[in-house]
């Protein structure tokens, strides 16, 4: 059974060599260091069905192609106001295939201009592959959006503003994770750990974008709101965000950063190697599908959990079974204080985990001496 845990935990590790969502090719690619991956851009003005070209990076033969591309899928109605669409898409560029980000920023509505419904920007943002930027939707939303204010049919701010803002693109919604992981190295195990227990964590002695960094980091590996949670969970997170003396800080003042108040645990620290890893290779995308794999596995830790405690209220062996899943997962902390905020109602459950805790703490001073 535990044999079995072992195997699949390893190969949720092991993203480089079998990766369920990227296919053999793209995987052989990610083996191999990337010191670039080109990104590109493109912003139109999309007027009673026309498309008038704002600006773009991409090379001159390559723009005619995209816009050729966009008229089609607006045609089609597959392009709504305000909803990302990604795809792939074949360009004149050196990577031929790239993925490709669609947005439509509908004009807002105005009754002295009612001509203008309909009317919008469609931002294009490109670069890696469509799997790739898949995993990065809610960041690329996130951005698009934050145009929205800026845009106007005349684009006189085009220079100022629109054209340094679509340049970012890649370094401000890519990657984020990548810097976090340059910064921390071998830390990087500290953070996993705080991101899975709500812990707060403070970042002194650096710019305000490391900072936005390490937060994006946090809420990117945080499984708030892909568990089950109630009210006593949230509890949990703002009394675990209140208690300064649990913060973990880390402190870029120094190089490497110093972290105070650090805890981390086997589950987390068997992680570390292939984050560094794919941080060599400088792929961001690699980077993203570890973390998702990372947070998966802790669900499926937890789902695991529960569902022993519910055998174990009414079986011993359960219980049995519980203790040695615990001290074989590594993460047993973790699930332990999620499951007591999640089971706090319930009495036979509560004193479940009173035990279950009391197992790991001798465990835990067993390896002490």
């Amino acid at each position: 059974m535990f044999t079995s845990q072992t195997s699949s935990f390893q190969e949720s590790i092991d993203v480089d060599e079998r990766d369920v969502d990227f296919d053999n090719e793209e995987i052989a690619g990610f083996s191999q260091k990337i010191q670039q991956i080109n990104s590109y851009y493109a912003i139109y003005y999309y007027q009673n069905t026309s498309l008038t070209l704002l600006d773009a990076s991409l090379p001159s033969e390559a723009e005619p192609e995209l816009r050729s591309y966009i008229s089609r899928r607006l045609s089609k109605g597959a392009l709504l106001g305000g909803m990302g669409n990604i795809a792939t898409v074949e360009l004149s560029i050196p990577e031929q295939a790239v993925g490709c980000y669609c947005c439509l920023l509908e004009q807002e509505k105005s009754p002295e201009q009612p001509e203008a419904d309909g009317n919008g920007w469609v931002v294009c943002l490109l670069g890696g592959s469509e799997k790739g930027l898949n995993l990065f939707r809610i960041e690329l939303d996130k951005y698009v959006q934050g145009l929205q204010g800026c845009l106007t049919p005349e684009m006189h701010n085009l220079e100022t503003d629109v054209r340094p803002y679509l340049n970012q693109w890649y370094e401000e919604s890519v990657m984020h994770i990548h810097r976090v992981v340059q910064l921390l190295q071998a830390n990087v195990g500290y953070l996993l750990h705080a991101a899975l227990s709500h812990k707060l964590v403070e970042v002194t002695g650096t710019d305000e974008k490391t900072k936005a960094d390490v937060a994006r980091f946090i809420k990117a590996a945080s499984l708030q709101g892909l568990v089950q949670e109630d009210t006593t969970t949230a509890s949990l997170c703002k009394a675990m965000s209140e208690d300064s003396h649990t913060n973990l800080i880390i402190n870029c003042s120094t190089s490497p950063p110093t972290l105070t108040n650090e805890v981390s645990n086997r589950f987390c620290d068997d992680w570390i190697q292939a984050f560094l890893n794919a941080a060599e290779r400088f792929n961001p995308f690699l980077l993203r599908q570890i973390l998702e794999n990372f947070k998966l596995k802790a669900i499926q830790d937890m789902n695991n959990l529960k569902r022993f405690i519910r055998q174990a209220e009414m079986s011993h062996y359960a219980l049995f079974r519980c203790c040695l899943f615990l001290q074989s997962c590594g993460n047993g902390d973790v699930l332990l204080q999620n499951a007591r905020a999640e089971h706090s109602s319930f009495p036979e459950a509560c004193g479940i985990i009173n035990v279950l805790e009391e197992f790991l703490s001798e465990q835990v001073q067993g390896t002490l001496y």
